[in-house]
């Protein structure tokens, strides 16, 4: 079965708002106040993990434990992040037609697993890879392996990447063998080779992936 592996984050989910709800309401239930919540803001921005919380308690007075305001958060984001009706009946229809699906996401992964299970994605992927497993992250080639085995198959059958990352997601696919889709967004670096495709909403990724198998 062909292979497709995903990236999690502005891709097949929308954190960018989501994480901001997340916070929000942490500090207001918590009632920590505009410097915290900026604070968070900024360190959560790009990826969340319990160090951040640990660092939180350190720099500000806070009495609820880390691990505790780090379960909060993985709850409070888990329920606001979403994932679009028409991806999950595009990934749906590539399950239909034999398609494997996995995810490959930089961040820890009891949160990117809790993304997933709050979106419906959960029952759509065959294999999860999260940075935070193996204490490695997209670009590197290991984390790659580590999803298509998780999968069931090896880099070797090749595969698909589709993320939003030029360098995590399209140089880290291209380093392990595979067609990648990128959708656009974020600056692209000069030095990279192209990706396969260009897209803008993964919807369109997932219309290239269902012609391959026509």
């Amino acid at each position: 079965m062909p292979l497709a592996l995903f990236d999690l984050d502005n891709t097949l989910v929308d954190r960018q708002s989501a994480y901001g709800d997340a916070v929000s309401t942490l500090c207001r239930r918590r009632t920590l106040g505009t410097e915290v919540e900026q604070w968070l803001l900024t360190e959560l921005a790009d990826r969340a993990k319990l160090s951040n919380f640990v660092r939180l308690r350190a720099l500000f007075d806070v009495d609820a434990p880390a691990d505790r305001l780090w379960r909060e958060y993985i709850d409070l984001i888990a329920a606001a992040v979403s994932c679009r009706p028409a991806v999950l009946e595009g990934l749906t229809r590539l399950r239909d037609v034999g398609w494997t699906i996995g995810v490959i996401t930089n961040g820890a992964g009891d949160i990117q697993r809790a993304k997933l299970a709050g979106t419906g994605l959960a029952n759509l992927v065959d294999g999860v890879a999260a940075s935070g497993d193996m204490e490695i992250r997209k670009p590197d080639r290991r984390l790659f392996e580590l999803g298509a085995a998780r999968c069931g198959v090896t880099l070797a059958d090749g595969g698909w990447m589709v993320g939003d990352n030029p360098t995590g997601d399209i140089g880290g696919g291209q380093q392990a063998g595979l067609r990648t889709i990128w959708l656009r967004g974020r600056p692209w670096p000069d030095e990279l080779a192209a990706p396969h495709h260009v897209v803008d909403d993964v919807t369109d990724a997932i219309t290239i992936l269902l012609a391959e198998t026509e």
